[in-house]
């Protein structure tokens, strides 16, 4: 699927490259997707058939690496990436312990793997100077790593969470004890927001000056046209829209049922309510349901779910509707389809946590609602509908918003400052 976590590390990866860092990105279980262009490596580590194997069965702990080059190639991740696998806490309970414990797991061949590619690369200026871990789920390497090579080391905080959550006792206790045990190892954690560098201190026990904020950022080349592509709403449907995975901590339901809401009200008329996002086989009984219930509400019709969309259709989506909301039942770190939106001169409606408010707060591109409540989502929309001044208002003020504060420029110079504060290297 289309990870937010990978888009951002892909989209951060590209504007350090143009700016003439010298950067690697390494794909890890499988390689990477993105909808832009993708500057992974073609090498991934920890390909996901070995880490699997080693997880189930002993003998595959000790294989020689030239044969697991069989299953580590290219050709066979991605074939075995092509299916639609289910990342469910709740069953990757083990394995999330496992690679936690890093060399002390059942996956310390690949950690070998790993070293052994790193200590081969050329030392700075041409080399390595910071490693940088995507997650906090990844920081069983941090010692190893530390250990071998003596690189600082950085850990990017972006969601992981929601992940640690959905694991049953006794795996989540263990998992957010080895994840705390290990932060001494860490250098800088880096939090895609101020409301995620509060809560990820807390909830890992890691000293709040010790992480960084570096908001996301987008690559607004694209974005561009959009601006110039839309047209004031006159006689159309009013188009209301949802673009995130499907699934229950995004908000659909409570999306669906505020649409159910506002087509009650005598004064509203016909509308329709565009949904995409990556929909895994689990939650297909999900979106069946959220489809039943508009169906009984007669609203069928108006309902239209895209799936997993590219670039350019997702362009093509928030071009074609007046508004859009991700109303997550959670919070969430991130909101990175909610600043693609406004980047693309779509107002927002977003519930009140997470990292909503921040992002609403400095691009002022929409409306807060309250959480997990479908009538006060309802009422926001309608007041956009409504006042068709104060949603072209909100619409300018977000994409203005963005440019100022959510562009790849800015989350690259902050990310910059943060690696040279580990290093020798001038910071912007």
């Amino acid at each position: 699927m289309y990870c937010g976590s990978c888009l951002r590390d892909n989209a951060l990866a590209s504007e350090l490259l143009r700016q003439g860092h010298d950067v690697t990105l390494l794909p890890l279980y499988t390689p990477t997707r993105t909808d832009e262009q993708n500057v992974s490596s073609e090498k991934t580590f920890f390909g996901g058939i070995s880490v699997y194997l080693e997880q189930q069965s002993a003998i595959f702990r000790h294989t020689p690496r030239w044969l697991d080059k069989l299953w580590d190639s290219s050709f066979a991740l991605k074939a075995a990436s092509k299916r639609s696998i289910a990342v469910d806490p709740d069953s990757l309970g083990e394995l999330t312990i496992s690679i936690l414990k890093g060399s002390l797991g059942h996956q310390r061949k690949e950690i070998s793997k790993f070293i052994d590619w790193l200590k081969a690369e050329p030392k700075p200026p041409l080399g390595f100077e910071v490693v940088d871990m995507q997650n906090s789920m990844l920081i069983g390497l941090a010692k190893p790593i530390k250990e071998a090579t003596g690189l600082p080391i950085c850990c990017t905080l972006q969601g992981e969470d929601l992940f640690l959550d959905g694991m049953r006792e006794p795996y989540h206790s263990q998992a957010l004890e080895l994840i705390h045990e290990q932060t001494k190892y860490v250098d800088a954690f880096i939090a895609v927001s101020d409301y995620y560098a509060d809560f990820m201190a807390g909830y890992l026990g890691i000293p709040r000056n010790k992480i960084h904020v570096v908001p996301l950022g987008i690559n607004l080349t694209d974005y561009e046209t959009q601006i110039a592509a839309r047209k004031p709403r006159v006689s159309e449907p009013f188009t209301i829209g949802y673009f995130a995975r499907v699934a229950p901590e995004k908000g659909l339901h409570l999306l669906a049922e505020a649409y159910r809401l506002l087509r009650q009200r005598d004064d509203f008329p016909p509308a329709k309510l565009e949904a995409a996002g990556y929909l895994a086989p689990e939650h297909k009984p999900y979106l069946q349901k959220v489809e039943n219930t508009l169906r009984e509400a007669g609203l069928a019709d108006e309902f239209h779910y895209h799936g997993a969309v590219e670039r350019e259709a997702k362009l093509n989506f928030f071009r074609n509707v007046d508004v859009l909301s991700v109303p997550t039942t959670y919070a969430e770190a991130k909101g990175l389809s909610v600043i693609e939106a406004m980047a693309s001169g779509v107002p927002v409606v977003q519930p009140r946590w997470g990292s909503f408010p921040e992002i609403i707060e400095r691009t002022e591109g929409g409306l807060i609602c309250e959480k997990n409540d479908a009538a006060s989502l309802a009422d926001a929309i309608y007041s956009l509908w409504k006042n068709p001044e104060l949603a072209a208002d909100l619409a300018r003020q977000g994409a203005a918003g963005v440019r100022r504060h959510y562009g790849v420029q800015q989350m690259a110079e902050r990310a910059i400052n943060v690696y040279a504060s580990l290093t020798s290297a001038p910071s912007i």
